[in-house]
């Protein structure tokens, strides 16, 4: 085979962007020859993150339909016939020898091009809720790997191919981590350590309950570490130094995850599917507080799918600020249920995602 020209498409968020940095990272281990181009929606995180991950990308003009009354979606059907335009030079001129799609609204136009020039494409969709960009791309594209079983409700079922969702490499080795994680976050080694993540933008019901049960868990001799996200990080830093507890450690951002969660007992996380694949994969008791704030409550859906395993327990948003406290608590007395959920969170598990979505990469390039 001559050198592959592979063009890889989506964003928005960081569920949608790390995925489609490990599949390139996984492509260029078989083939390092590999020509590989991002192509995102201007103005997105993957404008920097791709870059940064070293990869080149070509931003489209698209914009995503926002939930609230706005001018700004009279603009949406200009940016997306723009972005079509576009995507079609994209595809004309870098002649790409196969058309991945990670999902996120830029991965419309960019798919939809590939397929009408009749070039190879394959999607990867990583809820158990699909996202609409998704459902309308699965009639034209030639495979569809998903993370979920039951997906034959959404998808031509001679497409499917369960893979699992890709995460960080990192997070495949926890072995020997723990020392490096409780001295990087200043802990004491003979305490139950509690991880709080609201996602990369933080979660402000989630630190409000935090805030609010934080003094008691410690009280109980726990320990917690905390990533508040930037809008929050300045009220739970003003919180800890009120308290002059060493036991709660806020952070705005935890760049070291994979050490974090090396050193925690449970962990508290929005239900994010990247969080939710990286959280099976370290086998870590789980308590998920879904975003209400998403398309489909595709978040609920995704927490659900474990919950109904016996993988993980879930708390609803409106009910966070009543009920995490004791959840938090009764989970970490209770050592046989901890055992329970990380037996079953690591049945879930799929660590080999990255290689199994660029087997079906080249199979189809065959």
């Amino acid at each position: 085979m001559n050198k592959p020209r592979i063009v890889i498409s989506g964003g928005g968020t960081g569920g949608h962007i790390f995925p489609a940095v490990a599949i390139a990272k996984a492509i260029q281990v078989v083939r390092p020859d590999a020509e590989i181009l991002f192509v995102g929606a201007e103005g997105k995180m993957e404008m920097e993150k791709v870059p940064a991950a070293g990869f080149k990308i070509i931003g489209l003009p698209i914009v995503g339909i926002q939930r609230r009354l706005t001018w700004k979606n009279l603009l949406v059907p200009f940016k997306l016939m723009a972005s079509l335009i576009k995507a079609r030079k994209i595809i004309k001129e870098f002649k790409p020898d196969i058309a991945i799609g990670v999902g996120g609204y830029a991965s419309g136009p960019l798919l939809k091009a590939a397929c009408s020039a009749g070039i190879r494409s394959l999607i990867q969709e990583q809820n158990s809720y699909p996202g609409i960009t998704n459902k309308i791309l699965s009639k034209h594209v030639n495979k569809i790997c998903v993370a979920y079983l039951g997906m034959e409700k959404f998808f031509p079922v001679e497409k499917i191919v369960l893979t699992g969702n890709p995460v960080r490499p990192e997070m495949t080795k926890l072995d020997g981590k723990k020392a490096r994680g409780v001295e990087q976050f200043e802990l004491d080694s003979n305490k139950k350590t509690i991880l709080v993540v609201g996602g990369s933008l933080g979660a402000r019901t989630i630190n409000l309950a935090v805030q609010k049960f934080a003094q008691n868990w410690v009280a109980q001799g726990f320990q917690i570490v905390w990533q508040t996200g930037k809008g929050y990080y300045s009220t739970a830093a003003s919180f800890v130094t009120s308290t002059g507890n060493r036991s709660i450690k806020a952070h705005e951002f935890i760049k070291e995850m994979d050490l974090a969660y090396a050193c925690a007992d449970v962990v508290v996380s929005r239900a994010g599917a990247m969080s939710i694949a990286e959280l099976c994969i370290v086998k870590k008791p789980s308590i998920f507080i879904p975003s209400p704030n998403v398309a489909e409550d595709h978040q609920t859906k995704n927490a659900m799918s474990l919950v109904q395993r016996s993988a993980a327990i879930l708390v609803t948003d409106a009910q966070a600020q009543d009920t995490l406290g004791k959840a938090v608590s009764d989970l970490l007395t209770d050592d046989e249920k901890i055992h329970q959920l990380s037996a079953n969170m690591a049945a879930l598990a799929f660590p080999n995602a990255a290689d199994a979505i660029v087997a079906e990469v080249f199979a189809l390039l065959k």
